[in-house]
């Protein structure tokens, strides 16, 4: 139930009472006295059959009164503002409406005695309040007792004070205050016509609590108003600083794809923060619209910008590998199998430094490319087999010629071995080609013996090499006669007894020794 039903119910219970007594009072004014029970006689006859009360002045109207009463609900509460959309969880949210406020009863009706200590009535109907030590006339009751024509206008204060219950229990539920200083306005506007009997005093006093309260509850929702309007503010700038970012990347570094979904998404969030979000002013909105719209803008025009540049790359790379392609195929029927073969590698390196078209364009134009390849070396392949048939008989004869060779190691007589090289290496030529499979081994067997017989010449060259044996004297003489001088230096240091320089003298005699022991086992070998 919303607080605005619970004052309608409310004030249609003070209605209500107010109703009875004002059939009372028409009852009166028709037979010429009091009924004994004027809410007995309101209950038993409806009042749409009535007649209307007449009090004597122009100032009071029962039956209007009550409407009046009956037609001046509390206002009613406004409904919260909708919460931010869920891109944006991470903002502060607006507080959750305040819990319904369960039904208040009226306040409980004023007693004939209570009433008679702010009024009294006067023989002919007419009734006082009592304020401030003095007397001020609500108005006219004829025709009834005295004390149903004081508890008549006591029911009338009952209503105002029934009203604000209503709004107290408003204020401490912390309910939206919208309106409630109207309400406040109105209630003490009521109490100031001083038409009602009761202790408006204290009634105006408590008026007087509940404005303070309410100043105080609208301060609160200022400030929480204020503290969402600027989370929604950040997140606001947060959707715009983005968004600047992405347009303000390399269009060449930019991830297309994954920068158009994202700036799509901040567009989204843009939209549900402004139909869903909290307003923050003409001036804040339009500042941040300008620069969002000024960066998808931008955004748009880099993008559009590089697939346009894309595209034309695309065609030129396309251009430049259809070329290569036409020049591949030419080739492909081409038996002159070295030369093909050779600008076919020139081709895949002109292939390879080529520019990339689309993923979908290039693989298609290297699927022809490598057709056009396919072609040539499957036919190059069937003439190699089939030369490869021809020659195998060659191969079982330099099978034979190569364990001839081998049989030659190890050199023991190097005349002989260079002999018997000489022979197979003849009969090698007569043979002829081999499987080209085969030929790598063939080759390198025939290779290593040729390398054991030239390393056996080398070094028979260095044993007999007439230069190096004089070198080899040379440096015996020079040491043995360095030996000799050393010998002596020993001799004499040691009569002196100078540890020093017989130590020196060991020590460069050894030396010279070792010299000397290596020369001669050289010289042994050239002999």
């Amino acid at each position: 139930m919303t607080d605005s039903q619970k004052s309608d119910e409310t004030a249609t219970g003070v209605t209500e009472e107010t109703a009875q007594a004002e059939e009372a009072a028409t009852t009166a004014d028709q037979s010429g006295q009091a009924p004994e029970n004027a809410e007995a006689v309101a209950a038993e006859e409806p009042a749409a059959d009535q007649g209307t009360a007449e009090t004597g002045t122009a100032e009071e109207h029962p039956a209007q009164d009550a409407e009046d009463q009956a037609g001046t609900p509390a206002a009613p509460a406004p409904r919260p503002s909708a919460p931010s959309p869920a891109a944006f969880a991470s903002r502060p949210k607006p507080a959750a409406a305040a819990p319904a406020v369960s039904p208040v009863p009226a306040a409980p009706s004023t007693s004939v005695a209570e009433a008679s200590k702010w009024g009294r009535v006067e023989g002919d109907g007419h009734v006082y309040l009592t304020i401030d030590g003095g007397e001020h006339p609500v108005g006219q009751y004829p025709g009834v007792s005295g004390d149903e024509a004081l508890i008549y206008f006591a029911r009338k204060y009952d209503d105002v004070v029934a009203q604000v219950v209503l709004l107290e229990q408003r204020v401490s539920s912390k309910a939206p205050s919208t309106d409630m200083q109207k309400t406040v306005t109105h209630l003490r506007e009521q109490l100031a016509e001083r038409n009602m009997v009761g202790d408006l005093r204290a009634a105006e006093a408590r008026l007087d609590t509940l404005a303070g309260q309410i100043t105080e509850l609208e301060k609160a929702e200022k400030a929480e108003h204020d503290a969402v309007r600027a989370a929604e503010l950040a997140a606001r700038e947060a959707i715009v600083a983005e968004a600047e970012q992405i347009s303000g990347q390399d269009p060449a570094q930019t991830q297309w794809k994954t920068s158009s979904a994202r700036m799509n998404e901040l567009f989204e969030n843009w939209k549900a923060a402004q139909k869903s979000g909290v307003r923050l002013g003409r001036s804040n909105e339009d500042a941040l619209w300008k620069r969002f719209r000024a960066a998808r803008t931008v955004f748009d025009r880099h993008r559009r910008a590089y697939f346009s540049q894309l595209d034309s790359n695309n065609s030129a790379a396309k251009a430049a590998k259809e070329k290569l392609i036409a020049e591949a195929e030419a080739l492909s029927t081409s038996t002159d199998w070295g030369y093909a073969a050779g600008e076919y590698r020139r081709l895949m390196d002109q292939w390879k430094a080529s520019p990339r078209a689309s993923r979908k364009d290039d693989d298609a134009l290297w699927a022809r490319f490598r057709a056009a390849q396919d072609v040539f070396f499957t036919s190059r392949q069937a003439a190699n087999d089939e030369i490869d048939q021809e020659y195998s008989a060659n191969l079982t004869v330099k099978e034979a010629l190569l364990a001839e060779a081998n049989g030659i190691l190890p050199i023991k007589d190097l005349s002989a071995a260079k002999k018997a090289l000489q022979s197979v290496r003849d009969r090698w030529e007569e043979a002829g080609k081999v499987p080209r499979a085969d030929m790598g081994r063939i080759e390198a067997g025939l290779r290593k013996v040729e390398d054991a017989v030239r390393h056996a010449e080398e070094e028979q060259w260095q044993r007999s090499n007439p230069e190096r044996k004089a070198r080899t004297n040379s440096a015996l003489s020079q040491l043995e006669s360095a030996i000799a001088g050393l010998q002596e230096d020993l001799a004499k240091a040691e009569q002196t007894g100078d540890q020093r320089k017989i130590k020196a003298a060991q020590e460069a005699l050894e030396a010279r020794q070792a010299w000397l022991d290596q020369i001669q086992r050289s010289a042994s070998e050239l002999s």
